[in-house]
């Protein structure tokens, strides 16, 4: 029984993500040629649709609990999130936080390149303008900069999420982690891994520069009871039975200006975390025993309750909608063949749609400022 609610589960979102890739974001791809600012603005939104899913799964199917302390959210607000990397599932299990409390829509994550190639997941990740990284920073920071500083162009706000730690927290990267501090003469850590500050040090500077920045949120989450640390854990139906967010807002303001202070900022923010998460699980496994800490979401709990129930209904008839479709329409399968094959040779021939967004982005730059120096 929990392995068909695993196998549901991640059917469910593949079928969700392919089916939306080809039907719902396809139609859009000829708008980045014409209007790449355009293209964000209404992509973003088709996207969120689908976040709302995995969301919705979790709580309402397989009953997952969310638990919410610290600092509120600031709807709309432009931020970088930093969280501890618990498991490869964070990304994902944080909508639920971010559903609450801000805007699906403004989320863009930094994760590695090699997912961009997963047929539906990754198509959808490059339409959202995720930014893919090879872990190398020579090669990252150029493509960082290019991406940070286009958000920046079109005055597009968004909350950009970074795992510092790098990647999720097991033995192996844990004797990493502790080898480095070892060279380093630092504390070992128990429950996170010592960040990697150059990239996030980086991210706040552009974004600083480029006036898009209005916060950092600092995220540690946490798991009571069962942790799914990869996603096969899933798919045995091994989901998470409560998650837990604390959340610390510091206004952009309050942030160091040096790039070595920010720096030191970051470790200490983990030094925190670690200092926090040796309470939650050596304690009550609650971030605040006391409960005052738990914050009321931006949002109504009916409000979230209504979009949950409206995006299972919603992602479930579209998915039976378009294999009935590709069943009965010939024209509809031809539809189907050519965009698949759009989705992969684009990403043999040019690396990604965020990169042919970017390309396009960067050709209207450049014919704008010719205009200007004609005139």
């Amino acid at each position: 029984m929990v392995l068909w609610k695993g196998i549901y589960f991640v059917l469910a979102l593949f079928l969700g993500s392919f089916f939306g890739s080809i039907f719902m974001l396809g139609p859009l791809l000829p708008l980045m040629s014409i209007s790449p600012a355009w293209y964000r603005w209404l992509t973003d939104r088709v996207v969120a649709t689908w976040f709302t899913l995995p969301v919705a799964l979790l709580e309402i199917v397989f009953g997952s609990k969310v638990v919410i302390t610290g600092d509120g959210f600031i709807p709309g607000e432009r931020s970088v999130i930093i969280m501890n990397h618990r498991t490869r599932m964070d990304w994902m299990f944080l909508w639920s936080c971010l559903l609450r409390y801000s805007y699906l829509r403004l989320e863009k994550i930094c994760l590695k390149s090699t997912l961009k190639v997963i047929p539906g997941f990754g198509w959808a990740m490059q339409v959202a303008a995720f930014i893919f990284i090879q872990r190398k920073w020579e090669e990252d920071k150029h493509h960082f900069g290019n991406m940070l500083d286009y958000f920046c162009d079109i005055h597009e706000p968004l909350q950009l999420l970074i795992f510092p730690e790098g990647t999720d927290l097991t033995d192996e990267t844990k004797a990493r982690s502790d080898t480095f501090a070892e060279k380093n003469g630092l504390q070992k850590y128990e429950y996170v891994l010592h960040p990697r500050t150059t990239g996030f040090t980086f991210i706040v500077d552009r974004l600083r520069d480029g006036n898009n920045l209005d916060a950092v949120h600092d995220i540690t989450v946490a798991y009571p009871q069962n942790i799914p640390q990869t996603e096969k854990h899933l798919l045995c139906g091994n989901f998470p039975k409560e998650i837990h967010f604390h959340v610390c807002r510091y206004s952009v303001e309050s942030l160091p200006t040096s790039r070595e202070d920010l720096q030191l900022w970051c470790q200490k923010r983990w030094e925190e975390k670690e200092k926090r998460l040796r309470q939650f699980y050596e304690g009550k496994k609650y971030f605040d025993v006391s409960g005052r800490s738990k914050i009321p979401p931006c949002k109504s709990e009916l409000r979230v309750l209504v979009v949950k129930c409206i995006s299972l209904l919603y992602w479930t008839f579209f998915t039976f909608s378009a294999i009935a479709l590709l069943y009965m329409y010939s024209f509809v399968r031809w539809y189907f063949v050519i965009v698949v094959v759009i989705f992969t040779v684009q990403e043999k021939l040019f690396g990604g749609l965020e990169l042919i967004e970017l390309a396009c982005h960067q050709f209207f730059n450049r014919r704008r400022l010719s205009n200007v120096n004609r005139c």
